[in-house]
């Protein structure tokens, strides 16, 4: 197998296994959504422009990655979704137990990631 089709295949897999990740975030409610298929978009665009093609045209899914990709933003009912999950995830994790240190890391890295989410513009200018 030659390098380039190796790197396609490559861009292949890891564009069909977040879109995968994607689907189970559209339906779980702790498993995120938007950064899977972000990625699934970058991957596809590299592997295969028929499942590029099909991804951005997607009722569900097109709208988000072509929100982003032409204008660095984030709707306004994915904050919303997203800063449900960020609160409930420390949440979760007292009621499950978890050690201290543990929810303090979660709490610092969902605090950078609320930074980021709450910063992008909500929707094309």
């Amino acid at each position: 197998m030659n390098k380039r089709l190796g790197i396609r295949l490559f861009w292949l897999v890891v564009g069909l296994i977040s879109l995968g990740l994607g689907i189970i975030g559209a339906i779980l409610p702790l498993l995120p959504t938007t950064p899977f298929l972000l990625l699934a978009a970058f991957a596809f665009a590299r592997s295969s422009p028929k499942l590029a093609s099909w991804l951005d045209a997607h009722p569900q899914f097109g709208p988000l990655i072509r929100n982003w990709r032409d204008h660095g933003a984030i709707s306004r009912r994915a904050k919303i979704a997203a800063m449900v999950v960020i609160l409930l995830t420390p949440a979760a994790s007292l009621m499950l137990g978890f050690t201290g240190w543990i929810i303090a890391i979660q709490l610092f890295v969902l605090t950078i990631v609320t930074t980021f989410i709450l910063t992008r513009p909500s929707g094309s200018p």
